[in-house]
């Protein structure tokens, strides 16, 4: 990738419903936990790939219901599919090579023959993958009669079954596993192959993932059935695969640091916000942090007082709004100072910013609301100046909107 000037220190690349996504979790608290360590302590020198069965239709879908990052490559539809950042720029070569040997014609004229395959929605019908709903006792007979005959017909078609009702048909070449394989080649060639790779899935469809050669790799706790039994099958005495006892965005944090592959301490699983230090400050880590106090301190789960505000001033970067722009200065003064600049221009100084956000202490008590920082990206222009940007977005009962800034002195 281009953000960065050599390679990955990590590479994450993981399944999303049920791995990264916890459906079961309604305040989503595993993924929230996750983006505050990758932004923290990942996002300036690692990658983030999703890895999901999903369409674009409904990947889309599934980033307006839950607070999700925005990753730097999105594998989709089983891995027919590569794209490359916020624009989702599609990978040209991978769809030339899964070009070899596919007729999505052929595959449609001939599934038409099986009454036990229903087809999956219209958005789930790719030009390299064609989806259906098959039941659990019926699913091994027709795959095997339905390879040998496409077989015949002169394609090289792959079959996968996930979920226990969930058949996919794909080009021989395509699949997850082999989408992160070109991947892995891609950075190869061009000199910049991550120094860890940690895969992370729940059922079938991820299983290709877990047989790359050396990556490391988490079955999540509430991996299903069939990736526990391929595992058994096929992987049993890796010692680089582990089933966590965590569950989905829970269980990667868990295998970060089994594994020993970086920092696995979310700042939301650190409560103290009393402790403030000047030394090695990273301004990426210091917006984190100020937007989790912030959330606390309008959900009123942090003390009222005085001391909470000076220090707040002494150490974190005020931040507000999408692709907002901060100077930060960190001078050898109680209290640093700096200004942020509003998109319209409008600059307010961090201590007015902030003594602004005390009117809002407690407007959200009791409620459900979540704020999280996505695409911090920090760059120091001078011996003590930097620049950062970042997405700053809530979550409340209305659903996943782009946030509005803390203080209601700029509009």
């Amino acid at each position: 990738m281009d953000r960065l000037n050599g390679s990955a220190r990590l590479m994450i690349v993981s399944d999303l419903d049920y791995t990264m996504v916890d459906h079961q979790d309604s305040e989503n608290l595993s993924l929230l936990r996750f983006n505050a360590l990758w932004e923290a302590n990942y996002r300036h020198d690692s990658l983030l790939v999703f890895s999901t069965g999903r369409s674009p239709t409904l990947y889309k879908q599934l980033r307006k219901e839950k607070p999700m990052l925005t990753p730097d490559i999105t594998i989709m539809s089983v891995g027919t599919e590569i794209t490359y950042g916020e624009s989702m720029v599609p990978d040209d070569g991978w769809e030339q090579f899964l070009n070899q040997k596919w007729d999505r014609h052929i595959v449609t004229e001939e599934t038409a023959k099986f009454p036990q395959l229903t087809f999956q929605s219209e958005t789930e019908q790719r030009p390299h993958k064609v989806s259906f709903y098959v039941e659990k006792d019926k699913a091994r007979e027709v795959m095997k009669v339905l390879s040998e005959r496409l077989d015949k017909r002169g394609l090289d078609v792959k079959l996968i079954y996930s979920g226990g009702m969930d058949l996919d048909i794909l080009p021989q070449g395509a699949g997850k596993g082999q989408a992160l394989a070109y991947l892995l080649k891609k950075f190869t060639s061009d000199g910049k192959l991550p120094t860890n790779t940690l895969v992370c899935g729940d059922s079938g469809n991820d299983a290709e993932l877990f047989s790359i050669p050396e990556v490391y790799g988490v079955m999540v706790s509430n991996a299903q059935e069939e990736l526990l039994q391929w595992h058994a099958e096929n992987a049993k005495n890796n010692p680089n695969i582990i089933h966590a006892t965590e569950r989905c965005a829970a269980g990667i944090i868990q295998a970060i640091g089994h594994f020993s592959l970086g920092p696995n301490t979310s700042p939301r699983d650190v409560t103290d916000s009393s402790e403030c230090k000047l030394e090695n400050v990273s301004p990426g880590r210091e917006v984190v942090k100020f937007y989790l106090f912030y959330e606390r301190w309008r959900r009123a789960e942090v003390e009222k007082s005085e001391q909470y505000m000076q220090n707040l001033k002494a150490v974190c970067v005020c931040l507000l709004l999408f692709l907002m722009f901060v100077i930060f200065f960190p001078g050898d003064t109680w209290y640093p100072s700096g200004i942020f600049v509003h998109p319209s221009g409008v600059e307010q100084s961090l201590h007015e910013c902030i003594d602004a956000m005390g009117r809002s202490y407690g407007d959200k008590q009791g409620k459900k609301f979540w704020v999280w920082v996505d695409r911090v990206s920090t760059a120091q222009i001078g011996s003590d100046t930097w620049l950062v940007k970042f997405d700053k977005w809530e979550l409340s009962g209305g659903g996943v909107h782009l946030g509005a800034p803390p203080s209601d002195v700029v509009g």
